[in-house]
């Protein structure tokens, strides 16, 4: 996977294909660009993709705190973005494809967010006032620098895996790069690029579909829900049995859904 500058920061880059329409993959925090490799091969074989590790992952250059993070990650997207792009986001990669298609709707031809992370979206619901709950020790943890306890938390929260049942490898990994979760926190907690409140979203004339697992955390759900009622051409769609990480653990199902819509 060769390395490009994107946004002044080194990237890991990997393209593949050559024809059919564009698609960028952007993966969820804590992992790499290769956790898409299953759904974009089913989704797209022989296509023009282009996948990339976010700052701190990967292969990329370590995040230097420089900077609004999710800001950052957008933009190195929109610079692999040569011409109008299928941008498919997971997780907190969802919220940066968001955000990516706000700053230049132009490179974007349409939007795959797949359980967009974006908390601020779903505030004044149950759901969110549970997440606040249950995010809390995750919180608490950081505050002390137990990043031990934090990525536990974390993972058991969101991951594919409990982790009691992740090999020590994922594990230590988690723990490594478990202080890039705070680094985005102020784009998805408190919505400090006012996507919610610009009218941003409203104005984002392009066909967004949102997917998510039926065993996946409540606020989802309310998140989803959020997106629809303001992006003007939104579909919600739902994988039966899958939870959290369904790139990873319903790839099929999940191109299934991204074909047909």
């Amino acid at each position: 996977m060769p390395t490009e500058i994107l946004a002044g920061r080194s990237a890991n880059v990997l393209r593949m294909g050559a024809g059919g329409p564009a698609v960028l993959g952007i993966h969820c925090s804590l992992a790499r660009s290769e956790a898409l490799l299953p759904l974009i091969k089913t989704l797209a074989p022989s296509g023009r993709v282009t996948l990339f590790d976010m700052p701190g992952h990967g292969r990329s250059a370590p995040w230097d705190d420089e900077g609004d993070y999710q800001g950052v990650t957008a933009q190195q997207a929109l610079e692999l973005c040569t011409n109008p792009t299928h941008i498919i986001g997971h997780s907190f990669g969802a919220t940066v494809a968001l955000r990516a298609a706000v700053l230049a709707p132009e490179l974007v031809s349409r939007l795959t967010l797949i359980e967009p992370v974006f908390f601020a979206a779903a505030k004044g619901t149950q759901a969110y006032e549970q997440h606040r709950r249950d995010f809390l020790p995750f919180e608490e943890a950081i505050a002390i620098g137990d990043t031990a306890k934090a990525a536990e938390v974390f993972n058991d929260m969101w991951g594919a895996l409990s982790w009691s049942h992740s090999p020590a490898a994922t594990r230590s990994a988690l723990i490594d790069q478990i202080h890039l979760i705070p680094a985005g926190a102020p784009a998805i907690e408190e919505d400090n690029a006012e996507l919610l409140t610009s009218g941003a979203l409203e104005a984002l004339d392009l066909p967004v579909t949102l997917i998510r697992g039926d065993k996946t955390q409540p606020i989802i759900a309310d998140i989803h829900h959020a997106l629809v009622r303001r992006l003007p051409n939104a579909t919600d769609l739902i994988v039966k049995g899958a939870g959290h990480m369904l790139p990873i653990t319903h790839p099929s199902e999940t191109a299934t859904l991204i074909k047909s819509s």
